[in-house]
């Protein structure tokens, strides 16, 4: 009889804990079964899409780009520089940009300098945008339009890509 009675105690617990989460995520209980996932803000966008899945480290992204066989977009920029800020704002502002973001990338943005030279062919300038194909080649053909900084992008260049 004791471990009924735990076994009840047990599953009115997890009842309580099931009826939180509901609470905290208002999602009513009739509407549960349509809700398929509830995705939480990611504090890797850094302001960039918080609908986009962005990935954490440089290594990782080549490895979900091997295995889905879809380009890595890698962002550099920093917080305080105006070009960084005026060019996230142009991404962000572009429905067109934050959906091809959400399905046809692995996405990386960075705010700090990589020791990687592949990930600054012709510099450590910021904002530049390179893009990886899934057999881990930066593309040289898909660049901006300076020769003297060929990864880098404009808020003006959104129009373009769209």
């Amino acid at each position: 009889m004791h471990s009924f009675q735990l076994l009840c105690s047990l599953l009115l617990c997890n009842a309580l804990v099931v009826a939180a989460q509901r609470k905290l995520q208002k999602v009513p209980e009739q509407e549960e079964e349509n809700v398929t996932r509830i995705r939480m803000p990611q504090t890797l966008s850094r302001g960039w899409g918080d609908e986009i899945e962005w990935v954490q480290t440089y290594e990782e992204a080549l490895a979900i780009s091997r295995n889905s066989k879809k380009p890595v977009m890698v962002i550099h920029h920093l917080e305080e520089c105006p070009y960084s800020q005026a060019l996230k704002k142009a991404f962000v502002s572009s429905p067109e940009i934050q959906k091809m973001a959400q399905e046809d990338f692995i996405m990386l943005n960075l705010v700090h300098s990589s020791t990687d030279d592949n990930l600054a062919p012709d510099g450590h300038y910021v904002p530049r945008i390179l893009f990886v194909d899934p057999s881990m080649t930066v593309r040289a053909d898909l660049t901006g339009k300076y020769k003297n900084r060929m990864y880098a992008y404009e808020p003006e260049d959104i129009a373009n890509c769209e």
